[in-house]
């Protein structure tokens, strides 16, 4: 008789066992996973019982749940919604959520692995669970300064903290406001989603971080003078071929200067005179003559061909492995199949601006549970060494001359050096260009890294420039930020 109930108490023990450690590796280690399926309605429901934390910019929430009197007990409100909607994304009662409502959805609900004795507290307290709130890196006075020097372009800015990673500010327009689509009524949630999409313009794409990518066109300069540095055959004044024009070779493609002429007087120009002028002829020769690999290593040191998340996913930046020649001296000077976030471009005048260190980009400063406690805070980390400190400082200075008597003078700002590349990426024979800037400043200790993208050519079709119209935004942004 003992031996049948040690047999049926062993068993009943093993089935009791099992049952802990399936409910613990659900609850504690699937959690995360299961949170975030978007076909868990139930957890998705049961995130609108309970009041989602908040997300903050410098310690004011400009998203937040506020009791409301319908079935779903919290309505999402976003203060500023337009201004901040590449930030917060928007969190609707049926669908996905995106931005960083979506990234951090398991955070802000309450949900994550690091919660756990958070809602075991509240459980047994009989207190109303809460998620945590996020602490952006973003800084307000940046932002507005971006939204508004970006005024009704369509394009995107995004400013850094070389140091550190931090993503200071990032706009994308146009814009939308989150709380249309944060709405309980579910007809006009689908109604004005519908609008949204079905617009030309696409107000719903972040371009700051995705989208239908632009080529770089001459931002992506700088990247060339680090990779031909890097091999230690080529310095500042190592002398290029200077033609009026280039057929390139195998094809009936002929690449020209923006001037349509050489690259200044003489029949060789060195590689600094050629990106402080902005010459295509001299980098599509340096292209042909560098190595396909080489190239392509350095670029993915500043950031291209790799997956970031900030922690929004970003769409990856490309450059290509070019093996024939006329395609590399096409890519050499941002075209081709090029293609570049503002937030990648922004890495690449960080890293430069930072002693060939590229730090991972950062969008959250630090996490807090509802009693305040931090959960986790942000810890730079550097992505690469792009460049030595020799050569990153040769080619800031580069950027420097562009913008002191180069072709990036519109960034210039009384009493501050400013360092600065510009681009006007072409998109096919009768399409509008797509206007770039990037740079830093103050050169001597640079504190701040931009990217500013127009994309439509800023309405001047094949006529506008980068430093005709993405420069001066650029500059509105680090003056707002310099003078705070």
């Amino acid at each position: 008789m003992n031996r049948e109930i040690k047999r049926v108490s062993s068993i009943v023990l093993a089935m009791f066992l099992a049952l802990l450690v399936a409910t613990s590796i659900l609850q504690v280690f699937q959690a995360d996973t299961l949170s975030a399926d978007a076909r868990n309605s139930r957890a998705r429901n049961d995130s609108y019982s309970q009041q989602r934390g908040a997300i903050l910019v410098a310690g004011q929430p400009v998203a937040q749940s506020v009791p409301s009197k319908d079935v779903y007990k919290f309505q999402r409100v976003y203060s500023n919604g337009p201004l901040y909607s590449a930030v917060t994304g928007f969190y609707p009662i049926d669908g996905q959520a995106t931005g960083l409502e979506g990234a951090l959805n398991d955070t802000l609900s309450g949900a994550s692995n690091s919660q756990f004795f958070d809602r075991v507290n509240a459980i047994l307290t009989g207190k109303n669970p809460q998620g945590a709130s996020v602490e952006t890196t973003i800084d307000p006075v940046a932002q507005k300064a971006a939204y508004d020097a970006l005024g009704d372009y369509q394009g995107a800015v995004v400013l850094l903290e070389p140091k550190t990673g931090r993503i200071l500010a990032m706009v994308s327009k146009p814009t939308f406001d989150p709380n249309v689509l944060a709405s309980h009524d579910t007809e006009a949630v689908n109604a004005a989603y519908k609008q949204l999409v079905d617009t030309p313009s696409q107000p719903l794409i972040d371009r700051a971080i995705g989208g239908n990518l632009n080529p770089p066109g001459s931002t992506f300069k700088p990247v060339m003078s680090a990779a031909a540095f890097g091999t230690g055959k080529y310095n500042k004044d190592s002398q290029l071929p200077n033609l009026s024009s280039l057929q390139l070779p195998g094809t009936s493609t002929v690449v020209k200067n923006d001037n349509f002429s050489t690259c200044g007087p003489g029949n060789t120009v060195s590689i600094a005179t050629a990106q402080i002028l902005s010459c295509n002829i001299p980098f599509a020769e340096l292209g042909m003559q560098l190595d396909a690999e080489t190239i392509h290593s350095q670029a993915g040191k500043f950031g291209f061909n790799q997956d970031l998340s900030i922690p929004i996913p970003v769409e990856k930046s490309v450059y290509p492995l070019y093996t024939d020649d006329a395609q590399r001296a096409q890519g050499s000077f941002g075209q081709l199949d090029d293609r570049a976030t503002p937030l990648q471009m922004a890495m690449v005048s960080a890293g430069i601006a930072n002693g060939g260190k590229v730090m991972y980009p950062n969008l959250v400063d630090s996490i807090r549970s509802a009693n305040l406690q931090t959960i986790e805070s942000f810890t730079p980390k550097q992505l690469d060494q792009a460049a030595t400190q020799e050569n990153a400082d040769t080619i800031k200075q580069m950027m420097v001359d562009g913008v002191d008597h180069g072709v990036a003078s519109n960034a210039r700002i009384d009493g501050v050096t400013v360092g600065g590349k510009t681009g006007t990426a072409q998109n096919g024979e009768n399409d509008p260009y797509t206007l770039w800037f990037t740079g830093f400043a103050p050169a001597e200790n640079p504190q701040f890294a931009v990217a500013v993208v127009v994309e439509n050519g800023g309405g001047q079709g094949q006529n506008g420039t980068g430093n005709s119209i993405a420069a001066p935004i650029a500059k509105k942004v680090l003056e707002a930020v310099l003078n705070k």
